[in-house]
């Protein structure tokens, strides 16, 4: 197995469209939630959502960006801001020795909503031609590889809110035994359409508005969370393998060193703490490497009551007494849960908090649960921090979970 380096970052998000951006952000604990400015808010429960600040008319041609929906500019957009990074990864490479790694949980959700209001809203029957290229899942990923020449795999994972966490997972598995010599790899994500905001109020997970800080209404392992707020982007990164990327004097990000996966087979909305615990002892398995090396977590902590109460039970069950000792942070509470891309923002800024030494905050943290009695890092980033080593949770609706177990590159 070769060690699989991350040379390259892009990124859309709440919290900024650049990785520098989105750290600086999320270290000072600024929110991308804020209450919905469009005219069907009206007509929603809770009007919030971490909505990304992107227009696509600066950075793409009209043609192009007719043709694709908004959840594939944002990974295209991510992709080549990754790619540029990476300091020229594919100069040289085997076209057929690079691949696309992509994960989404809805795909093209806005195209498809705004063909069935054409439909079914203006009872017209006319659609756009381009609907059904638009709205297939793997979109994102075929763009990516057109935009590249990439001949390799070209993969689209759609496992609710662990895609992108898969994505990166199986990019991984295939750099570091060989089969690629580079990946890009991430995720990407635009549900804010009204049928989808809809909907997610219907499986009542949303959180309920704060009425004095919008920003604030996710709170995720305070005792008075009631749900996550929805969020869109993307984030990509670059895979390559780490003599490769050090033979060419690549700035390297971070390292891939392990992946794990697991199914709760129990039940299609419900956590399981069994079923997390299984993917985080596969994850260290993988990596190579004991629990005691885990030197932070970044959490899936999407604020839900179930959510937050099964994932820190998870965790002390695999590192018992020195759970405590752990720092943990869940970033949904600032830039939204991007469902399919979640995974992939979050392993985006657990490499960027090794790399520059910061344990980030879980904001709106406001009352202890006894259930929930870890060290989130409440509310202030920690400066100074000497993590090395790093687990990123994504654990979905479905119950597929996947872990990432990340090293800083020092």
């Amino acid at each position: 197995m070769r060690r699989v380096a991350v040379t390259g970052i892009g990124v859309v998000s709440p919290l900024g469209n650049s990785a520098m951006e989105v750290l600086a952000n999320a270290r000072a604990g600024h929110s991308g939630v804020r209450q919905l400015a469009i005219p069907f808010a009206s007509r929603l429960s809770t009007p919030i959502a971490a909505v990304a600040n992107f227009n696509e008319r600066l950075d793409f041609e009209p043609g192009k960006a007719r043709m694709l929906d908004r959840f594939s500019l944002f990974a295209l957009f991510a992709a080549n801001q990754a790619m540029q990074a990476s300091n020229n990864a594919l100069a040289g490479f085997d076209s057929e020795r690079a691949g696309v790694f992509v994960g989404t949980g809805m795909g093209g959700t806005l195209s498809m909503d705004e063909g069935y209001q054409t439909l079914y809203g203006e009872q017209s029957d006319r659609i756009k031609p381009f609907t059904i290229l638009m709205g297939m899942h793997n979109a994102a990923a075929a763009w990516i590889g057109i935009e590249y020449g990439l001949r390799g795999p070209n993969m689209t994972y759609s496992t609710a809110c662990s895609s992108s966490a898969v994505a990166i997972g199986e990019a991984w598995m295939r750099v570091a035994c060989g089969q690629l010599d580079i990946a890009i790899a991430g995720g990407a994500e635009a549900p804010l359409s009204p049928g989808s905001l809809k909907a997610w109020e219907a499986l009542h997970t949303v959180a309920t508005l704060d009425a004095l800080d919008p920003a604030a209404s996710c709170r995720p392992f305070s005792k008075n969370r009631s749900g996550m707020v929805l969020g869109e982007g993307a984030a990509m990164l670059v895979l390559e393998p780490w003599d490769r990327a050090k033979a060419r004097g690549a700035d390297i990000v971070g390292e891939i060193l392990g992946y794990g996966q697991s199914n709760d087979a129990s039940h299609i909305t419900r956590p399981s703490v069994e079923g997390q615990v299984a993917a985080i002892n596969a994850a260290l398995r993988a990596a190579g490497v004991d629990r005691q090396e885990v030197d932070a977590i970044n959490a899936h902590g999407t604020g839900t009551q179930a959510n937050d109460r099964t994932e820190t039970a998870a965790i002390r069950s695999v590192f018992g007494a020195r759970a405590d000792q752990i720092p943990i942070s869940a970033t949904k509470a600032i830039h939204g849960h991007l469902l399919g891309a979640a995974g992939a923002l979050e392993c985006v800024l657990s490499l960027l908090a090794m790399k520059h030494q910061v344990a980030l905050p879980t904001m709106h943290l406001q009352m202890p649960d006894p259930e929930c009695d870890l060290d989130y890092v409440a509310n202030v980033a920690r400066e100074g921090s000497a993590a090395r080593l790093m687990l990123s949770n994504s654990f979905a609706f479905g119950g597929t979970n996947a872990v990432l177990v990340l090293r800083s590159a020092g």
